[in-house]
């Protein structure tokens, strides 16, 4: 066991993130014994364990008592740890609403409607859907158009966006911006959504919900037309 700690501890520090299905991975969150024996060598060293199920990673993050003392306070503290600028922060916060948000509705649904029709005695330890089955990418033109000029122009926004996908947050294809690795893991679901949800971002997501809504059944009529 001992060899199997240390090595899926070096492999979460030097890899960031590891995938779920990886064996080390599955039997952190399957054997109590392992995952407490793990949770302590983290916490040794001021981290811990970041998982949820409907994420198809797992990654560490600081232990929150400690955020202060690390990332300071007052005029002295540091919103991120990896470099980002303020409108860095602020587009990744964007993208989470954007790509996250509607994935986690598309989840819980699928799990509500399971459990409705659930008629075999084990359908509740079945794995969760992940990956592209819920998970849409956004636009990275239309992204710009609703945001664009508040971070900064094209050339921050292109920028910022780089340096997302090189820590891996998001995943850029032919002008789309997917979610990446890290982005269901690193920002707390619960602590955020309620804000961005009652929020400033709520009148952008709603309006982009409902033309989403409305192209599908604009589609749904003329593939009926023909």
């Amino acid at each position: 066991m001992d060899t199997e700690l240390t090595t899926l501890t070096a492999r979460l520090l030097a890899h960031r993130v590891i995938e779920r299905g990886d064996p080390l991975a599955r039997r952190a969150l399957m054997d109590d014994g392992f995952r407490a024996e793990l949770d302590q060598r983290l916490a040794d060293v001021g981290l811990r364990l970041v998982e949820n199920p409907y994420a198809e990673h797992l990654a560490v993050a600081m232990l929150p008592e400690l955020t202060e003392s690390v990332f300071g306070s007052g005029d002295a503290w540091m919103n991120n740890n990896m470099g980002l600028p303020r409108d860095g922060v602020a587009l990744l916060v964007i993208l989470w609403a954007l790509i996250v948000l509607p994935k986690r509705e598309r989840q819980i649904a699928r799990v509500e409607a399971g459990k409705e029709n659930q008629s075999d005695m084990f359908g509740a330890q079945k794995p969760l859907e992940t990956g592209e089955a819920v998970s849409t990418g956004v636009s990275e033109d239309a992204v710009y158009a609703d945001f664009g000029k508040a971070l900064g122009g094209r050339t921050r926004f292109n920028a910022n966006l780089g340096r997302l996908a090189n820590l891996g947050f998001v995943v850029r294809r032919n002008r789309m911006i997917a979610e990446g690795p890290m982005l269901d893991l690193l920002i707390d679901y619960g602590h955020l959504a309620p804000r961005i949800i009652e929020g400033a971002l709520s009148e952008v997501l709603g309006a982009r919900r409902e033309a989403a809504q409305e192209a599908a059944q604009r589609n749904g009529e003329e593939g009926e037309g023909a």
